[in-house]
């Protein structure tokens, strides 16, 4: 995903976090990486509260994903939590084991023919982005010596695209160990063919999606979105719209967002309206408190998505897996996108499937809104069914048990 076009063509702004375009930067940068997390980790021993060896490991990259694989944590005494060393994530930090990274240090000697290898297939891409590839050396091997030491019954993840979730997957099949996935959010083309012995998905869009990936390896079952389970009896009932919630990631605009709020906020005054930014989104958007003291604030790292759905009428977002979750949850959702870049346009199709609607313009946007305010319909759930696939069955509400059927019915042919 590294070195595809889209990637590439991101904005500065996004950009330039995960990789400088000065190459003095991305030497600095390169330089850090190796003294806190590669130095560092030699002199920070890995001290696990939980016994990871022989049980069914939950391989987790991010707060997300912890949330998508708690339920089988509560519902499986043998499985165990796990990251790598340094992983962030959020406030789970504590709660997750950890894989020893201490002998990622010793594979930097494959550098060069790393980079001379790319720069054969990718051009000069590799080079542009030689801070990322000098990030992943040595995770394939470290998780290959953890695998033989460790020796876990399955592997199950939420993520199939982070750089150490990929070596941990090709680690996995070395060695013979069986994988499983439980998608965690709405997946794109620009994915990774989809490679585990058995793959949960969420409903049709995800399995269509990603057999243009590539070809699609193992078995797959659509189970609709587990992490959903505990929300979707709860939907929202109003017939009408005063809430309104505006979702950002790190991809939008930040001149964009406050023009957009600064017009709501006037247009729409007796409504309420909470910003959120996306939990990886490092921006600081104080000066919306001190432009807009009514607007309310929503934080990702400490209240999950639907927490704060369920706080929302209606929610307004561009390219974002937040839509699917406000539609479920039967909220009207708008798709505007806050700036003009040319990277992504309905990224995840949202709007071509019909799940929610469009507005280009900031006029186009009140209008919208303003007539979900006037009525907005209860069964705007029902839109979701394509991304869902246990929306109005039996099995709605109880993805999670669908899903551990299938993951305990799996665990037990491989034993």
């Amino acid at each position: 995903m590294r070195f595809t076009d889209l990637f590439a063509s991101l904005p500065t702004h996004m950009l330039e976090p995960i990789s400088p375009a000065n190459p003095l930067k991305r030497l600095l940068k390169v330089a850090g990486y190796a003294a806190v997390r590669l130095v560092g980790n030699v002199f920070r021993p890995v001290r696990n509260t939980e016994e990871v060896g022989g049980k069914v490991w939950l391989y987790v990259v991010s707060q997300n994903n912890y949330d998508s694989l708690h339920f089988v944590r509560e519902a499986r005494p043998d499985s165990v939590l796990v990251a790598g060393q340094s992983k962030q994530i959020g406030r789970y930090n504590r709660q997750v084991n950890r894989l020893s990274l201490r002998r990622k240090l010793l594979y930097y000697g494959q550098l060069p023919g790393v980079l001379l290898g790319l720069w054969r297939t990718e051009g000069t891409k590799a080079w542009r982005f030689f801070d990322l590839v000098f990030n992943a050396i040595g995770y394939y091997e470290v998780y290959c010596r953890a695998l033989r030491h460790y020796r876990p019954r399955a592997i199950i993840f939420a993520n199939d695209h982070n750089d150490d979730a990929r070596a941990l997957l090709l680690a996995a099949r070395a060695c013979g160990v069986p994988t499983a996935y439980v998608q965690h959010a709405s997946v794109s083309t620009n994915f990774p063919p989809l490679g585990f012995d058995l793959s949960l998905l969420e409903g049709q869009d995800a399995l269509d999606k990603y057999r243009q990936c590539g070809p699609v390896r193992g078995r797959t079952e659509l189970v609709g979105m587990p992490k959903a389970d505990a929300f979707l009896a709860t939907k929202n009932q109003s017939p009408t719209v005063q809430r309104v919630g505006l979702a950002c990631n790190t991809l939008d605009d930040t001149e964009a967002i406050a023009d957009a709020l600064g017009h709501l906020l006037r247009e729409f005054p007796t409504s309420m309206f909470t910003f959120r930014p996306h939990p990886g989104d490092k921006r600081d958007f104080s000066f919306l408190r001190q432009q807009h003291p009514q607007l309310q604030f929503s934080d990702a790292r400490q209240h999950n998505v639907f927490e704060f759905l369920q706080q929302q009428d209606a929610l307004i977002a561009a390219d974002t897996s937040t839509h699917l979750e406000a539609t479920l949850l039967n909220l009207a959702s708008i798709y505007y996108r806050f700036g003009t870049h040319g990277v992504t346009d309905d990224y995840y199709g949202y709007v071509a499937h019909g799940l929610v609607e469009r507005a280009n313009t900031l006029p186009e946007l009140s209008a919208l809104l303003r007539r979900y305010q006037q009525h907005k319909p209860l069964d705007l759930y029902r839109r979701a069914a394509y991304y869902n696939a246990t929306l109005g069955t039996p099995d709605e509400g109880h993805s999670q048990q669908r899903a551990l059927r299938l993951l305990n019915d799996w665990l037990q042919k491989q034993a």
